[in-house]
C-alpha cells in the first residue's frame, strides 16, 4: 500500500517522471501529460507546476510566486499548498525530499 505523500513546507515537489508539462502549439496552452489522461491547468497552476522541479521547497516556491504576483506570501501559502496536495494525492506531484519517483 502506498503512504500518502504529504506537503509541507519543507517538501521539495516535482513532476514524476511518467507526467509531462507540455506547450500545445495548436491550442498555444500548456496541457499536463500522463498516463491516460491530458489535463489543461490554468495560468496559476502551470506558474506553480514549472516550479516543481524536485529541488525548491514548498515555502520557495510560495516566496517566488508572492513576488511574481506581488502578494503577500500569508495569502497564497494555503493556495499553493492545496493545490499541490490535491495533486500529490492524484500522483501527479511527488516529494524529492522523501526519495518518491
Amino acid at each position: 500500500m502506498r503512504e500518502r505523500a504529504i506537503i509541507e513546507p519543507h517538501s521539495q515537489p516535482a513532476l514524476p517522471r511518467y507526467v509531462r508539462l507540455q506547450f500545445d502549439e495548436l491550442r498555444q496552452c500548456w496541457a499536463l501529460l500522463a498516463p491516460e489522461r491530458v489535463m489543461w491547468p490554468d495560468e496559476i497552476s502551470v506558474d506553480i507546476l514549472k516550479r516543481c522541479d524536485g529541488r525548491a521547497t514548498t515555502d520557495a516556491i510560495v516566496s517566488d510566486l508572492a513576488n511574481d504576483y506581488a502578494a503577500p506570501e500569508d495569502e497564497i501559502r494555503q493556495d499553493v499548498t492545496t493545490f499541490l496536495q490535491e495533486w500529490a494525492d492524484k500522483r501527479l506531484v511527488v516529494c524529492m525530499d522523501k526519495a518518491e519517483i
